[in-house]
């Protein structure tokens, strides 16, 4: 396995990607509510991204020829928990929806999720929302040097569980940088102390995903929809952070 280390330069291009994507979540998130449709959402994302000279980081891509991902945007709703297809579907009232977008510019992918209340949601899905974000900035908190994979993945599993909720595990974290999916992997469960060292200068994406029931998931019969198995609602969120000595610096930067 090759992990790559990138230099300054390297990571001050990858923070101008990362910075398109931030602002394709901070726009999109302006316009969900009640009534709008996913392809709309999807269609200003795009718009967006070509605007900054860059190019959507998913759409066309995949490992089967035949079945290349349509669209800029991953939109999952409820117990969606990722990749799904933009289209007619309209937002309700109480939904939780993921948006999850990737840009790349330069020659350089930065990758960013958020996990959005559509309009009231139940107090569940306010907590789901709550838990997953906190997991993901204390997995943030364990991406420096000299701590390993393990670090951030114990320190995901070990509070989404204590709060009652469980962890994807068909689906991983992973580093980024001149390609979208690099080595190594980063899940979001694990024991600390485990796998590879972490080394200033690595780019991560660091990305819990977590479900109200079970662990377990489905794959929708569009072969891209990632379900849960026991329809219960899902969250997401995904920062891209470069590794420091101290503590990581995270390059999608949004609340």
């Amino acid at each position: 396995m090759t992990v790559s280390i990138k230099s300054p330069a390297e990571i001050e291009l990858m923070r101008e990607s990362c910075r398109i994507v931030s602002d394709v979540i901070k726009l999109v998130g302006t316009q969900i509510k009640p009534g709008v449709s996913t392809a709309q959402l999807d269609m200003l994302a795009e718009d967006f991204i070509r605007s900054c000279n860059a190019e959507p980081a998913f759409k066309g891509y995949g490992s089967d020829p035949k079945n290349l991902f349509p669209a800029t945007l991953c939109i999952s709703i409820d117990s969606e928990v990722v990749h799904g297809i933009p289209g007619k579907r309209i937002l309700r009232d109480g939904e939780i929806v993921s948006i999850d977008v990737g840009a790349k510019k330069n020659g350089f992918f930065g990758d960013g999720a958020f996990t959005f209340p559509v309009g009231e949601v139940s107090e569940e899905k306010r907590r789901l929302l709550r838990v997953t974000k906190e997991s993901l900035d204390r997995a943030v908190d364990q991406a420096k040097e000299g701590n390993r994979i393990g670090d951030i993945a114990f320190a995901v599993q070990s509070y989404v569980e204590a709060e009652g909720f469980s962890i994807v595990r068909d689906l991983v974290g992973h580093a980024i940088g001149r390609e979208l999916h690099e080595d190594p992997q980063v899940p979001n469960y694990g024991k600390a102390g485990k796998g590879t060292v972490l080394k200033e200068g690595m780019t991560l994406a660091i990305e819990p995903m977590v479900n109200a029931g079970t662990f377990k998931v489905v794959t929708a019969a569009d072969r891209w929809t990632i379900v849960t198995h026991d329809g219960k609602p899902s969250a997401h969120f995904e920062y891209t952070v470069v590794v420091r000595k101290n503590k990581a610096e995270v390059l999608t930067v949004y609340n």
